[in-house]
């Protein structure tokens, strides 16, 4: 069970803030042998505060992205659990992951900031982990964020 791995890992999913505008944190769409959910975009948020904030890697180190990156999934799996009861134990696998890096002019290893988070998913599912995968730099994010990530995660039936 996922939630039984995470608490082995020392990890307990936060509450899920927000939403902070019209949308909703999770969505499920599902069919008669399972379905998709798409998590809407997640900031590295802990605790309340935003973990890495400003352009990598002038401001935001690769490394401390990195980090931002791993809470990114952490908190998309909180958004999971608010879709109802053993919602996080559905999780079969990952369809995609969108990664945003607020980068300076010229960086161009987003990808190695959005590793952190591919790398996180295939330690918690294994191969289910895999998944197709953008990692985009942008010159701005949400709350001056140095990371954002959306996912797309395949579930199984109630």
């Amino acid at each position: 069970m996922l939630i039984e791995k995470l608490r082995a890992m020392g990890i307990e999913l936060p509450a899920m803030p927000g939403p902070f505008g019209t949308y909703v944190p999770a969505k499920e769409v599902s069919g008669p042998a399972g379905g998709l959910l798409f998590v809407s975009g997640q900031l590295p948020m802990r605790a309340g505060k935003l973990l890495a904030e400003g352009p990598v890697p002038s401001m935001c180190a690769i490394d401390h992205a990195r980090e931002a990156a791993k809470q990114c999934v952490i908190n998309a799996l909180a958004a999971v659990a608010t879709i109802g009861p053993g919602a996080i134990d559905r999780v079969v696998g990952v369809v995609r992951v969108g990664c945003f890096v607020q980068s300076d002019d010229g960086f161009a290893q987003q990808p190695q900031v959005a590793n952190a988070a591919s790398e996180f998913l295939i330690e918690l599912l294994g191969e289910a982990g895999r998944h197709a995968r953008a990692a985009v730099g942008t010159n701005a994010l949400p709350l001056n964020a140095s990371v954002e990530i959306e996912f797309i995660f395949q579930m199984r039936t109630a």
